[in-house]
């Protein structure tokens, strides 16, 4: 009998927990993935804490690469030996009004890859073969997985933002040091707002490209066509509001925030915009990693092993990180 390894999450607010158990076998649209790496994403904390919608005991992780081992019987879109991405998008219904008009993304009855099904920080996994992606060549394993999520994410949001020239990342992790890159290659002028005093993170967006790094306490150097918040920090709303010219954007892009405080009527007014990003799209997926190679898009990881899971999300959240947290069974 074969065995695999994971590390779950027993309740909310537990630390997760290495066990061994049987490989499962695919059946349906299912195919059976040997997981070769799995990103750490800031969703994962949320899932930790009981932020989000999940259902416990359940195995993290969304942002997965690995090679197909088995495939269930009508997992008719891959083989054996292909090397693919798992999302977080795990699943929709097909048959709801958002599915039927091409937003998968809002799906009244999603599955969720690491919070409603088993995900990737595992030695092997089990994934829908319609909703998984193909990885560019170029990058191994371990620079390929943060592209399924922060990059997806990532380029999401700055579709959202729009074809402004000026463009400010609010948190400047795993899922900014990516689309910084794709902003940058666009021809926008990308401004860089980290926690303030993070001289490391300042300069580490500096070095990609970015025209400005800052403190997210400090005035943008130009009033900005669109802001992109990827920092969980409901506060930052307003406070991007105000450096946003108008008709500009800010994009909320976590999928869990503190509560945003009140604001004047008059920071939002002329035409200014809120908007918050729900989950990505096959589409988006495909689209990202079309133009991930062509920027090329070039990933910073910190690679941790499988058991050390629990070290790897104390680093997220406590933004100890230059880029992203990448598990390695």
């Amino acid at each position: 009998m074969a065995y695999m390894t994971s590390m779950v999450i027993d309740a909310p607010g537990r630390p997760l927990r290495l066990t061994r158990s049987q490989i499962p076998e695919p059946t349906g649209r299912d195919v059976l993935i040997a997981v070769a790496a799995c990103g750490v994403c800031r969703t994962d904390l949320h899932v930790a804490d009981g932020e989000i919608m999940a259902r416990y005991p359940v195995v993290p992780g969304h942002e997965i690469v690995g090679r197909v081992i088995a495939i269930g019987p009508d997992a008719t879109q891959l083989a054996v030996g292909d090397r693919v991405g798992v999302p977080w998008l795990g699943r929709t219904c097909s048959t709801c009004p958002y599915c039927r008009s091409g937003r998968e993304n809002l799906c009244d009855q999603p599955t969720f890859t690491g919070a409603t099904r088993d995900g990737g920080y595992a030695s092997h996994v089990l994934a829908d073969a319609g909703f998984c992606l193909p990885i560019p060549e170029g990058y191994d394993d371990a620079e390929a997985a943060p592209l399924l999520c922060a990059g997806l994410i990532g380029y999401r949001s700055l579709v959202m933002a729009g074809e402004g020239k000026a463009i400010g990342l609010y948190g400047f992790g795993a899922a900014a040091h990516i689309i910084a890159q794709v902003a940058i290659w666009q021809g926008r002028s990308v401004y860089a707002f980290t926690r303030p005093g993070d001289r490391q993170a300042q300069e580490f967006a500096l070095t990609l490209g970015c025209r400005w790094a800052g403190g997210s306490d400090e005035p943008a150097p130009e009033p900005l066509d669109a802001a992109i918040i990827f920092a969980a920090v409901g506060a930052l709303v307003p406070a991007a509001l105000k450096v946003v010219r108008k008709g500009g954007r800010v994009v909320c892009a976590g999928i869990h925030m503190s509560d945003i405080p009140s604001f004047p009527y008059a920071d939002l007014w002329g035409e200014r915009s809120i908007l918050s990003v729900a989950n990505l799209t096959r589409e988006d997926g495909h689209a990202f990693l079309d133009i991930a190679p062509k920027v090329p898009v070039r990933t910073s990881v910190t690679r941790f092993k499988l058991e050390e899971a629990n070290a790897a999300l104390a680093a997220v959240r406590e933004g100890r990180l230059e880029g992203a947290a990448v598990l390695i069974p």
